[in-house]
C-alpha cells in the first residue's frame, strides 16, 4: 500500500513538473502607449492649458477669466452646465482662492482636426483637501476641454467637463505630480 501511495505521489509530482516545463512563459507586459507627437498649434494649446492650470495654482482670478471664452459652458456634460465667463469665474471662486481645496491638472493629449481653430485637450486632475486631517486627502479625476482660437489668435476654453474624482493615495498623488510635463511633445 505504501508503495502505491509513494508511486502515486511520485507520478503526481512528475506530472506537475512536466506540465510546468511545457507551460509557455508569461507574455511580456504590454508596452506603454506611445507619447503623443503634437503639431505647433497643438503645442500652443498645451501651453495655454498649463497656463490655465497655473492661474488656479497662483490664485489669479483675472488670469483664470482670460482663459475662459466669453460664452463658455463648464460642466458641459451636465443637464444644466454653467454658462458664460462671469458665472463660471464666480462658480470657480473657491477653487481659485484655494483655501479649502487645491486643484491641479495638466494635459496629456491635445488634438486639432478639421477646424484649425478648435482643439480638444485632456489629462488628469488632482484634488487635495487642505483641512488638517482631511480624509481622504487626495482625489484623482480627469478633465476634457474644448478650446477655440479667437480672431485675436488667443486660445480660450469653450467647453469643459471632467469625471467624478475617486479617492487617491499619497503614492498616486506623487505619481500624478511626476507625470506632469512642461514641455510639449512636439513633432
Amino acid at each position: 500500500m505504501r508503495r502505491i501511495v509513494r508511486t502515486v505521489c511520485l507520478l503526481g509530482s512528475l506530472s506537475v513538473s512536466v506540465a510546468a516545463a511545457h507551460t509557455p512563459p508569461a507574455p511580456p507586459a504590454p508596452p506603454s502607449p506611445p507619447s503623443p507627437q503634437l503639431s505647433a498649434d497643438e503645442c500652443a494649446v498645451w501651453a495655454r492649458e498649463l497656463g490655465f492650470a497655473r492661474s488656479i495654482a497662483e490664485h489669479d482670478r483675472k488670469a483664470f477669466a482670460e482663459h475662459v471664452h466669453e460664452q463658455a459652458a463648464f460642466g458641459a456634460g451636465r443637464a444644466q452646465p454653467t454658462r458664460g465667463r462671469d458665472r463660471i469665474v464666480e462658480e470657480w471662486a473657491g477653487l481659485i482662492e484655494g483655501k479649502r481645496l487645491r486643484l491641479r491638472w495638466y494635459p496629456t493629449r491635445v488634438t486639432i482636426a478639421g477646424a484649425p481653430d478648435i482643439a480638444w485637450s485632456t489629462g488628469p486632475a488632482l484634488y487635495q483637501k487642505l483641512e488638517p486631517g482631511a480624509q481622504p486627502r487626495y482625489a484623482i479625476g480627469a478633465y476634457q476641454s474644448v478650446w477655440q482660437r479667437g480672431t485675436d489668435g488667443v486660445w480660450r476654453v469653450l467647453f469643459d467637463d471632467g469625471i467624478v474624482p475617486r479617492p487617491a493615495t499619497e503614492a498616486e498623488a506623487m505619481a500624478f505630480q511626476s507625470g506632469r510635463r512642461e514641455t510639449c511633445p512636439q513633432r
